[in-house]
């Protein structure tokens, strides 16, 4: 329950900021009448009416298949709207791009984009008339087609892997970006050169020969900044403008061409790049590491206000990062430090500690209750939680008591014992408690068996950055960037991303009110981004649904995936049957695809050849893993 004493921030003028609101009661304050009114007699309010209801929770519950567009012959990689919403373009592992009239549902246009490999992006050049449209493809090459000639015009070959995202900017019309497995970030502008482009990030300088940038995408309101994903848990945040000056002021200096060995000359100057990434993440990687468990991220995008950040983190989860108020990792923690209410996480005061902890709706503080699912994150989001509920009450038996254990469970053993010792010394009472005793017998046996083991957290440094293998070459400068990162504001769980290195996770609805994710299983998740919570999960493809492009204003979803076809979902009539593609189990699902990422790859390459093995299945829709042979035999699934 929210504290009596909880002052919202009100806006100049006296009004309260509506974003402290319940959601309740932002709809009882909504007034439709006077809106469609308004609507009516005001063609400027017209706009703003379809896309302040085009997305709503009546509109989500409804949501289903309306139909499917058939045309590829090969698994459809990519899709993208055109500004206006009236045309969808399709990439495929045919070679070929399609552009739809989706409204219609009609094949407009399709041609054979000169690529001899999978195509991974497609993107409509800006201000072109939907002219101009740019791929990339497996072949490591970038093409640039006119749509009105069916040609392709431009032909770049200057990555040396394949390229998985094109990223372009509503602002600057003949500029674009592609992302390849090369390390390199590359810039074109067709004005000046139609052969060659420049690079404008090399991630190898930073991160060894081995980095492979995955996805990019450019700040919808703020187009010089760029943000990037690659191989590992960091994702990174540019600012194009300052690395254009920082290049063109080292080529005018007179001494740019003579450097000393102290006088070393950075690729990126500082304040440029900005990291992001979830406080677990970097010390689970050896663990995932030793799995053989993939940490990525796959895809990466802005909200419609530039100010939030999605990533779909491969191995992992949907993580949102906060680019206004930023957060530190919750790491490194000492008890003392949970004891005042002045300082809760490094570089964070209480202020913001109260203002976030108020709500406590995350799943990881719930764990400790008895979860019997615990999902890879949840102690991370536990100690969140923890550290929130102290700065509202440094007096919080149980919070502090979990503290101490969640530590212990994220590894931190040495800070959980000095933890537990401060619990002790702050409740006296509880000190020899059952619960008490086992957490301390716990601890001192992973102390004693970490005894010969050098890589202690406390005592060997920041662990969490350190490179993982004798190949990774990891920067001074790249060091830095890491350990000055910037932690998560919310995470979605329920998907599951392993397989492909392409899946999705985007904003839906223009005041980005919900989020959307494919998943290995074939499933598409949607959740409410404020609480985080799974509202509804749809059978989106046979095996895998990697793409989801949210229509620019209508309530209005297209999906793709290992199916050679584009389907597209909207709200179905209330007239209309039972739609056959909802997932009723949701937690189900979840639970299913959490086993499937912890899973042992073989067993999720069988999986991906058609076989279904027990417990790593959720049945599909409406089904559950306790319909399966108790034997757990590995099964043909049904066609």
């Amino acid at each position: 329950m929210e504290p009596r004493n909880f002052q919202c921030p009100r806006r100049p003028g006296g009004l309260t900021a509506s974003f402290c609101l319940p959601h309740h009661e932002k709809m009882a304050k909504a007034n439709i009448t006077r809106d469609i009114i308004h609507r009516q007699i005001k063609e400027r309010g017209a706009l703003g009416f379809e896309r302040h209801y085009h997305v709503t929770d009546p509109f989500i519950r409804r949501l289903g298949l309306e139909a499917e567009l058939q045309g590829h012959s090969g698994c459809v990689n990519c899709l993208e709207w055109n500004e206006k919403g009236d045309l969808l373009a399709s990439g495929s592992d045919d070679q070929h791009t399609i552009v739809w009239d989706p409204l219609h549902h009609k094949k407009l246009l399709s041609m054979h984009t000169g690529h001899t490999a999978n195509i991974f992006s497609v993107k409509f050049l800006p201000h072109s008339g939907d002219r101009i449209l740019i791929t990339g493809a497996a072949d490591s090459k970038v093409h640039v087609h006119d749509l009105t000639v069916k040609e392709t015009i431009h032909m770049f070959g200057d990555h040396t892997n394949r390229v998985k995202r094109i990223a372009t900017a509503p602002m600057w019309p003949n500029t674009f970006w592609s992302a390849a497995e090369d390390g390199l970030i590359r810039q074109y502008d067709l004005r000046e050169n139609s052969k060659r482009s420049e690079v404008l990030i090399d991630l190898t300088e930073y991160c060894g020969q081995l980095v492979e940038a995955k996805c990019l995408t450019v700040n919808p309101q703020d187009n010089n900044y760029l943000a990037v994903g690659a191989s590992g848990p960091f994702v990174r945040l540019y600012d194009i403008r300052m690395i254009h000056n920082h290049r063109k002021s080292m080529k005018q200096s007179p001494s740019a061409g003579v450097h000393t060995f102290c006088d070393r000359q950075k690729p990126l100057p500082d304040g440029a790049a900005q990291y992001y990434v979830a406080g677990h993440l970097p010390v689970k990687l050896p663990d995932y590491n030793n799995r053989l468990r993939v940490l990525v991220a796959t895809y990466v995008t802005f909200s419609p206000d530039g100010t939030e950040l999605l990533v779909n983190m491969g191995g992992e989860q949907v993580y949102l990062f906060d680019l206004t108020y930023k957060q530190r990792p919750y790491t490194f923690l000492l008890p003392k430090k949970c004891h005042t209410s002045g300082e809760v996480q490094n570089g964070k005061t209480s202020t913001n500690g109260v203002s976030n902890g108020i709500h406590l709706h995350s799943n990881g503080f719930r764990l400790a209750e008895g979860r019997a699912h615990v999902r890879d994150g949840d102690h991370y989001d536990a100690l969140r939680d923890c550290l929130k509920a102290i700065s509202l009450n440094p007096c919080h038996l149980k919070a502090h008591f979990r503290l101490a254990r969640c530590l212990f469970e994220l590894k931190y053993v040495a800070e959980a014992l000095e933890c537990l010792d401060d619990f002790k010394g702050k409740f006296p009472e509880q000190a020899h408690s059952s619960a008490c005793d086992a957490l301390d017998r716990d601890i001192n046996a992973a102390l004693f068996s970490k005894s010969d083991n050098a890589e202690d957290k406390k005592g060997g440094g920041p662990i969490r950055l350190r490179a993982t293998g004798r190949k990774d070459s990891i920067s001074e400068d790249e060091m830095v960037l890491r350990e000055r990162s910037y932690d998560y504001k919310f995470r979605y769980c329920g998907h599951c991303n392993t397989t492909t290195d392409i899946k999705e996770a985007n904003f839906f609805g223009s005041n980005a009110q919900y989020i959307v994710s494919g998943s290995d299983d074939g499933s598409f998740f949607i959740w409410e981004k404020e609480t985080t919570n799974l509202v509804r999960v749809l059978q989106g493809d046979e095996s895998i649904v990697n793409c989801l492009q949210p229509h620019p204003s209508y309530c209005f979803l297209a999906t793709s995936g290992i199916d050679p076809v584009v389907r597209l979902w909207n709200p179905r009539p209330e007239s209309e049957t039972l739609n056959g593609r909802v997932v009723v189990d949701m937690e189900g699902a979840s639970q299913a695809n959490q086993r499937r990422m912890n899973a042992d790859p073989l067993e999720v390459m069988l999986l991906n050849m058609g076989y279904r093995i027990t417990g790593l299945t959720s049945g599909g829709a409406g089904g559950s893993d306790d319909e399966d042979s108790s034997e757990g035999q590995v099964q043909c699934r049904p066609s």
